[in-house]
């Protein structure tokens, strides 16, 4: 009996001891590089330990996620492995300069995978390059809006110059935007992508106030913000530009009629001016005809004056004659 239990307990120490080796030997993966900073022409060496004759799968992440360059390789008996994975060509739109990430993926070990950051730069040789990955997010967004009228806000989100980010619940879940009660609402599940690195978001306002868009971008363990301000009116500027429109029109159609009225008023003043002549000629003659009236008057006077003195001197002579007579 007292065998049998310790043949248990032995057999029970071997088990226990195979799951701790097999457990332990399940995760041994180790990465690296010969550098941290590479520039033009020179080679990614890699390598690191894992286990004996299985299958790796090296990756190489531009800043943007895609991947330029992959490879796949088997582990010596010894459980080590190296590879030159790429010679880095001259820059170019495929190859930017930035952060790059080497990924070690093993195939045995239940998606076991190791990363490693570096930096394809100019130079190596001047300066020490920090190898660190430069997160950009640009919004924009109206300067002005209207109340309880739809409008776009735009998000931009780069790595080292490069477009990133496809999902942007992941990439910007975080945002929000600052009502001017105080209040923020966030934006998840709100950004629409319109290409990799481009979302945007259609956002109504109810208050005639300002309000503050914040949008946080997260994208493999960086952090970038980004704000933009819009600030909401009674009515945007194309109902106000409507009411610019119908104030020219009115304005044209009040100078057309000043110009009629002008005209008219030129016809009247010339009707002015020749009745004012007509006037000044009818005077001319009504001197004229006064004139020639007085000189009229005055030979008639000249005329009469000795006819009444005849008549003066016949009354005289018949008083005296009816005087003598008596």
């Amino acid at each position: 009996m007292y065998l049998t239990l310790k043949t248990v307990f032995v057999i029970f120490l071997i088990v226990i001891f195979a799951i701790s080796m097999q457990t332990a030997t399940a995760e041994q993966l180790e990465l690296y590089t010969d550098s941290a900073v590479y520039s033009d022409g020179q080679p990614l060496f890699v390598y690191g330990k894992a286990l004996s004759n299985e299958n790796l799968i090296l990756r190489l992440f531009a800043p943007d996620g895609t991947i330029p360059k992959f490879d796949q390789i088997i582990v010596s008996n010894e459980g080590t492995f190296d590879n030159i994975l790429i010679t880095w060509p001259q820059t170019s739109t495929n190859f930017p300069y930035g952060t790059y990430t080497v990924e070690a993926i093993s195939t045995t070990q239940n998606g076991l995978s190791r990363t490693v950051d570096i930096k394809f730069t100019s130079s190596t040789e001047l300066i020490q390059v920090p190898v660190e990955r430069r997160v950009n997010t640009l919004v924009f967004a109206p300067e002005t809006a209207a109340v309880n009228q739809a409008f776009r806000v735009f998000v931009q989100t780069t790595s080292d110059g490069l477009l990133i980010g496809n999902d942007p619940n992941e990439l910007l879940g975080t945002s929000h935007v600052h009502l001017p009660t105080g209040q923020v609402v966030s934006l998840s599940n709100s950004f629409q992508m319109l290409h990799d690195g481009l979302f945007f978001i259609d956002f109504t306002p109810q208050q005639i106030a300002t309000y503050v868009f914040h949008i946080v971008t997260f994208s493999k363990g960086t952090v970038s913000h980004g704000s933009a301000a819009t600030l909401v009116l009674s009515q945007d500027i194309s109902g106000v530009a409507e009411q610019v429109i119908k104030l020219n029109s009115i304005l044209e159609q009040t100078s057309d009629e000043l110009d009629k009225l002008k005209t008219e008023i030129s016809g009247f003043g010339s009707t002015l001016e020749t009745a004012s002549g007509n006037i000044d000629s009818s005077v001319t003659s009504i001197s004229t005809s006064v004139s020639n009236i007085e000189e009229a008057s005055l030979q008639l006077n000249s005329l009469l004056f000795p006819i009444v003195a005849s008549i003066g001197i016949i009354v005289a002579l018949q008083i005296a004659i009816f005087a003598r007579r008596r």
